[in-house]
């Protein structure tokens, strides 16, 4: 049963199901939202701070991480929009780069440094845009 109390909102009284643009099952649905986001420490042991409808992330290498996205996106053609920084109280010559190569997630790396030499950031965080499946 449903009861419309307001316009535009909707209680649902009974256990509802919510299908993503693509009509699998999630909670994250409305289009222009990102899709995932995380925030994680890049130095020493990679930790995930925080995150949404991430469910893993994987050191390959230094500068060089995996991140896999929890729902799946619709297709590769999703946007990837990432950051790294130092905490060392200057503006450094920082790159940060991502490219959706699955529907399942992302290759990230951070070539930091004015002599162009892979580094790990110490704060990285990226969002993911598009469709999911």
């Amino acid at each position: 049963a449903i009861a419309v109390a307001d316009a535009g909102v909707v209680t649902l009284l009974t256990t509802a199901v919510a299908k993503s643009e693509g009509g699998a099952v999630t909670t994250n649905i409305a289009q222009g939202l990102a899709k995932s986001w995380i925030k994680f420490n890049g130095t020493g042991t990679i930790a995930i701070n925080d995150s949404l409808n991430v469910s893993g992330i994987t050191d390959n290498a230094v500068g060089k991480y995996d991140v896999a996205i929890g729902n799946n996106m619709n297709s590769v053609n999703y946007s990837v929009a990432s950051s790294a920084a130092f905490d060392t109280g200057g503006i450094g010559n920082e790159v940060s780069s991502c490219r959706p190569d699955a529907t399942t997630g992302y290759d990230g790396a951070n070539n930091l440094g004015s002599n162009g030499s892979a580094r790990d950031a110490q704060f990285n965080s990226s969002t993911t845009h598009g469709d999911l499946a």
